[in-house]
């Protein structure tokens, strides 16, 4: 079969699993996965033959996608603030709304000289990496409770080409005693109830330690808004990403906790998706 035909196979199938609406473009950017080849090239030899050992790790990537895998892990790559990370399913796949948080991060930290700066549940270290991309003088740690999580946060530090302190543990136990200028997270926020709702990527494939906070979704900022007022110098700055309606009761808890300068960034969708607050 040639590569046009094997094109359109795996275009039908996909039209049967979880987005019908994306079967061509998913199947196409597997088969340049396999052939190793730029869109172009391809569509200049619609009429030559795939190879026989191409064949069969193609039917295989187009069951795994068929089934729900994101094509993210099917990859093992994604992009995040423009870099470049590694990602398995021990790792959420990075979100363009996280870049939000960033941002946000960035422009706090222009104020001071060399701030330290925490991540609490790093996961691929998606944010930690980009802050301590955009911020060299930056003194960055990232903390995360899963070890294989940690494994691929430490791969993507060195593919772009930063120093991060990376250290094992729950929430900011890990660092206890130390004080920072910057705490940022995006902890688990989805309420457990919340599970069937979920898209198949993410409810069968993304790590539940990663997703799932309680029956309201609020159990870990009720843990880390306190540590992290506690870790931070007076001065000094909490971010948190945060799910859909939250935003209410995180303020709340951000306010009895003694926090001040309280604000919500929206996403794209106009939904506040970061929570911001200063330690007195």
């Amino acid at each position: 079969m040639t590569l046009e035909e094997w094109l359109r196979k795996g275009e039908a199938q996909l039209r049967l699993g979880p987005h019908p609406e994306r079967a061509r473009r998913d199947a196409e950017a597997l088969l340049l996965h396999v052939v190793r080849r730029e869109r172009a090239a391809l569509l200049a030899r619609w009429n030559e033959v795939l190879e026989a050992e191409e064949t069969g790790p193609y039917a295989a990537l187009i069951e795994r996608r068929l089934e729900g895998e994101p094509m993210q892990y099917i990859f093992g790559e994604t992009e995040f603030y423009g870099l470049p990370f590694q990602v398995t399913r021990d790792v959420l796949i990075p979100r363009p709304e996280t870049e939000h948080l960033v941002e946000k991060a960035l422009e706090f930290a222009a104020g001071f000289a060399a701030p330290r700066i925490v991540d609490v549940g790093a996961g691929s270290g998606a944010i930690a990496v980009a802050l301590a991309h955009g911020l060299p003088r930056a003194i960055v740690t990232a903390i995360d409770l899963s070890s294989a999580a940690l494994a691929v946060a430490r791969d993507n530090a060195q593919r772009n080409g930063v120093a991060i302190r990376f250290l094992r543990g729950d929430l900011l136990a890990p660092v206890s005693g130390e004080r920072f200028e910057i705490v940022v997270s995006n902890p688990p926020y989805v309420p457990s109830g919340d599970r069937d709702a979920l898209a198949v990527e993410v409810r069968e494939f993304e790590p539940s330690l990663a997703l799932f906070a309680g029956d309201d979704g609020l159990e870990v900022y009720r843990r880390l808004i306190p540590a992290g007022f506690a870790a931070l110098v007076p001065g000094g700055f909490l971010l948190l990403e945060i799910g859909f309606g939250q935003s209410p009761a995180i303020a709340q808890l951000l306010a009895e906790t003694g926090f001040a300068q309280i604000e919500f960034i929206p996403d794209l969708q106009s939904i506040p998706r970061v929570a911001c607050a200063r330690r007195p």
